[in-house]
């Protein structure tokens, strides 16, 4: 090894049979203007991809669209708690497989931004730490704990040591530009006291004690010590600064869109948001802009969160949940970064002016002695702007930026979208003869065992937290036995029992009888579950079984929320108006972790356990059920989703793959608007939302790499109780695309692998409408548009429009007036 540690140069040579190969270092450094690598300063374009909510086969092809659409890096967190589910047994296989997709990465030519955290949030799990840390004694997590601190510091360097061992480090050669220590500490230190200060100086020091060669940031820690980048993350991170003037303006989460949790609608942001968001960044002086997400992906398994979050991740991303193009939002941002990377060097080196035309517009010009580039925006929600600039005029959209890369020639606005629409669809799965219901088998939940005998793994005499038995199932059975005479004070004709519980579900039993069911809502965080019960003279037993739908994931100290059952159990005697109350909180209580069929593996084609299916009497709304099938993979290479309408809450297994939680019993609350989605004023994720009142979740994403040739078998366990007849296999692929395009531009119309099939409408004008409701306006060209578009279109995949009176034919629309194409093609 040759070089200096203070320049971050090195270069490596290994000799193999007298022969010697190098692999050429890369330097990357920083000021308060730029990163720069190899001596360049750049502009960085990053994207989210989350390597294990999607498949190990889905990678390159992600990696791909998001190079296609103008990213140069990548970034993504590391998932402790996949990676260490027992203390020092470590898993890095499969989709677990990290180095192969740093590797995947860099074979796409692009850098990459590791965020070790490990504690990463992402609406994971227990933040991304493995339950198993909450157990150790004398730990605290997220503060100085020596504890805590050494498993932390086990961790970090596992994942460094890991990635140095296949060079995969810029300073080595490989594609990691970025790495990140802790994440978004700065929004609870204040919580932690002087410990939660002392913790973070102590992992600024062991990241650098660590010899990367790269810089470390730290995410939303206005008080990272030096050298550590502070970053920011939020829907617009314009008005960031770092707290150092020699650190570079980065943005390590821009939000796409927003996370969904049960119970809630979906949430959208617009394109023309993301891109102004964006534009803004870099009108203010930002270097690097991260999408999170650029791809979300799914939470498969017990992955999720929250709780309370749902198993699609898809964060209305520019990929969405199964891969395909969401568009116009990855073609709206492909042209913004398009002329981004052409201004590169003007916005890196020149010097920066700013012109207040008052009313929220302003001008921006970067120069150098070359060449100057300019920004035009304005921040006015409603009313759109006319100017004087350097001697042109410009008419600026409200909420919106325009980008004059010569400082003359506006060539992109945030607010004019140029690219397609795409409307995605199900389609049948036409792998199978005839559309009919899919033959199920099934077989019970034995309960009998805990809800009747009160057998379990271990008695205490208190109630527990959840976590105590390392999230090993999201359910845990909690059971005590009373012995209650006639004579006993509480006996009366009016007793109930309450359950302090937290905010996810409980399922009650008394003496083997089903009593009833509760939950709360995404938020809350404990509520109380009473009912009236009938007990017997003599013995009574309370069986109480808990299901989790993923532990808290962020707040301060979110580590200690509780889970399962918090904190009583008591029966309530009510005699007119006194009530008396019997604590039982205190009694013996024996648990039991899990369910008969999943610790039987009921879902793996393997398991020993799996037979004795019953073919007839197919029970519906029975609770604790399970429930087989086979069935064809659908033809062809589009996404595949599985359509759980009609059950309701539990787990779905294709070929032994846990493709996650289901709920589709959970109905979105309502407060849908009809009216389309405006794209001025801040964004929330309340603002653009749709699905009021159906299924939170109906279609469940089924990668195609877990799914085989010939036969395949779907299982599901159904807890609540639902009918498993309307479940059936599509495809995802687009219905409809639509083009909505300003004269003097270029648009493509793509289906995205299939062939156009008709033009449903076509005018060039000042057409009305979108996507799916366009209508002539008052001016239309001269030329049958339909026709001409019919002609270089169908039967194709693709075909370009170029917009123009030369292509489409004279519109007197008036000298004022920018003409456009609306397109509406079948695909």
């Amino acid at each position: 090894m040759v070089g200096t540690m203070g320049n971050r140069i090195f270069a490596f040579c290994l000799i193999v049979s007298a022969l010697i190969f190098c692999v050429s270092a890369t330097t990357v450094s920083y000021d308060g203007r730029a990163i720069t690598i190899d001596g360049q300063r750049r502009v960085l374009l990053s994207g989210s991809i989350h390597y294990p909510r999607s498949t190990a086969e889905m990678w390159p092809d992600l990696i791909k669209k998001a190079k296609e659409g103008g990213l140069n890096s990548i970034e993504t967190y590391v998932f402790w708690n996949l990676h260490e589910p027992v203390r020092r047994q470590y898993d890095f296989t499969g989709n677990n497989d990290l180095v192969r997709f740093i590797k995947t990465v860099q074979d796409a030519g692009l850098y990459a931004v590791l965020r070790i955290g490990p504690y990463v949030c992402a609406e994971w799990n227990y933040g991304g730490f493995p339950v198993w840390l909450h157990n150790l004694p004398g730990i605290e997590l997220r503060t100085a704990n020596s504890v805590f601190m050494n498993e932390m510091q086990n961790f970090t360097t596992l994942i460094v040591n890991m990635m140095k061992n296949e060079k995969l480090f810029a300073s080595q050669g490989g594609p990691i530009i970025i790495t990140q220590i802790e994440n978004e500490f700065g929004n609870v230190i204040s919580s932690y006291g002087d410990a939660g200060k002392a913790y973070i100086d102590w992992c600024a020091n062991m990241a650098e004690s660590l010899n990367v060669g790269v810089p470390w940031i730290m995410c939303q820690e206005t008080d990272a010590p030096q050298p550590m980048i502070n970053t920011c993350n939020g829907w617009y991170c314009d008005q960031f600064t770092p707290n150092n003037p020699n650190s570079p303006k980065m943005w390590t989460e821009n939000w796409t869109g927003w996370f969904k949790s049960w119970g809630s609608k979906d949430p959208h942001r617009t394109a023309e948001d993301v891109a102004y968001a964006v534009a803004r960044f870099f009108q203010t002086g930002g270097t690097f802009q991260n999408y999170y997400m650029y791809h979300g992906g799914t939470n498969f398994g017990r992955t999720a969160g929250g709780p309370y979050i749902t198993t699609t991740y898809d964060y209305d991303a520019p990929l969405d949940e199964y891969g395909n193009l969401n568009q116009p939002k990855w073609g709206h941002l492909k042209q913004l970064h398009e002329v981004l990377k052409s201004i590169e060097f003007t916005l890196t080196h020149g010097d920066v002016n700013n012109t207040d035309f008052g009313n929220s517009v302003t001008a921006t010009v970067y120069a150098t002695n070359q060449s100057s580039s300019c920004f035009l925006s304005n921040t006015n929600q409603t009313t759109d702007a006319t100017i004087k600039f350097q001697g042109n005029q410009y008419t600026v959209p409200a909420w919106s930026v325009s980008l004059l890369p010569d400082c003359k020639t506006e060539v992109y606005n945030s607010a004019k979208v140029n690219t397609q629409t795409s409307v995605m669809e199900k389609k049948p799965n036409k792998a199978e003869n005839e559309p009919v219901a899919l033959s199920w088998v099934w077989k019970p939940e034995n309960i009998d065992a805990t809800a009747v005998h009160g057998k379990g793994h271990v008695s205490v005499n208190k109630i527990i937290d959840q976590k105590v038995v390392n999230d090993a199932s999201d359910y845990l059975w909690y059971m005590t036995s009373l012995e209650l005479k006639e004579d006993d004070p509480i006996w009366s004709d009016n007793m109930t029992i309450r359950v302090n519980a937290t905010g996810q579900v409980l399922h009650a039993y008394v003496n083997g009888k089903y009593l009833g069911s509760q939950w709360a809502k995404y938020g809350v965080a404990n509520y109380v579950y009473e009912q009236s019960v009938k007990l017997n003279p003599g013995n009574n037993l309370i069986s109480l079984l808990s299901a989790t739908v993923g532990f808290q994931n962020y707040g301060p100290h979110f580590d200690m929320v509780q889970n399962g059952i918090a904190d009583q159990v008591a029966i309530v005697g009510t005699k007119g108006d006194e009530q008396i109350i019997k604590d039982l909180s205190a009694h013996k209580w024996t648990y039991k972790v899990g369910l008969r069929g999943i610790e039987h593996k009921f879902y793996s084609l393997d398991s020993k356990f799996a037979t004795k299916w019953v073919a007839n009497d197919l029970p519906t709304n029975r609770m604790m059920t399970w429930y087989k099938t086979t069935f064809k993979a659908p033809l062809g290479t589009d996404p595949v989703v599985v359509d759980l309408q009609g059950l309701g809450k539990g787990f779905a297994w294709v070929n032994g793959h846990n493709i996650g939680r289901y709920w589709p019993s959970y109905l979105a609350e309502d407060g849908c608007s009809t009216d389309a989605c405006d794209y001025r004023g801040p964004y929330t994720d309340s603002k653009c939302v749709s699905n009021c009142g159906q299924p939170t979740q109906r279609w469940y994403h089924v990668p195609r790499s877990f799914l085989q040739e010939g036969v395949n078998t779907l299982v599901l366990f159904e807890e609540l109780g639902g009918n498993p007849s309307l479940v059936n296999f599509q495809t995802v692929r687009p219905g409809i695309v639509c083009a909505n395009a300003y004269e003097n531009k270029t648009v493509e119309l793509s289906c995205q692998g299939h062939p156009i099939s008709a033009i449903n409408f076509a005018s060039f004008g000042t057409p009305d409408g979108a996507c799916g409701s366009f209508q002539k306006g008052s001016c239309e060209s001269s030329k049958d548009v339909l026709s001409i578009l019919h002609t270089e279109c169908v039967g194709k995949e693709s075909c370009i429009l170029d917009v123009s009176e030369d292509k489409f034919g004279a519109a007197s629309c008036g000298d004022n007036v920018t003409k456009r194409v609306a397109v509406e093609a079948v695909c």
